[in-house]
């Protein structure tokens, strides 16, 4: 009885198709990962290293149905003038008030309490954001 070889002798003829496309896949996966990979890197460091002001809502009280006082600590460069943005909303999560805040001092954390004018009975603040002053959002 003679047996019937299905394919070609092991190594005779080089490479298959498949180890070929195999090895063009994985270099073509590799180097779109490093990409990926450098993408995220770089936003997030730009998103870290760009921010010269930042902020934190320290604690707020409702004052009245038309006045939310905020306390603010803001930090920044000394030489930076911030401008924070905050906005109020009611029970119904509708906006009541929105006031942006310039913190010119020259100081690096600045503590500070802020009134915002309101609509309606504030129940919620939210600090929106805090940029330097001149620069477009």
């Amino acid at each position: 009885m003679s047996a019937v070889r299905e394919g070609l002798p092991e190594g005779r003829y080089g490479r298959s198709a498949d180890e070929r496309a195999d090895r063009k896949l994985k270099i073509v996966g590799s180097v779109l990962g490093v990409g990926l990979l450098a993408v995220v890197g770089w936003i997030g460091w730009d998103y870290v290293g760009g921010q010269s002001v930042s902020a934190e809502v320290i604690k707020f009280q409702i004052v009245s149905d038309n006045e939310v006082k905020v306390h603010l600590e803001v930090r920044k460069d000394a030489s930076v003038t911030g401008v924070c943005t905050l906005g109020s909303q009611d029970e119904d999560h509708s906006e009541v008030g929105r006031a942006d805040f310039t913190f010119a001092q020259k100081s690096t954390r600045v503590d500070e309490v802020v009134t915002l004018k309101t609509t309606g009975r504030a129940t919620m603040i939210d600090l929106v954001g805090c940029q330097a002053a001149g620069t477009a959002r």
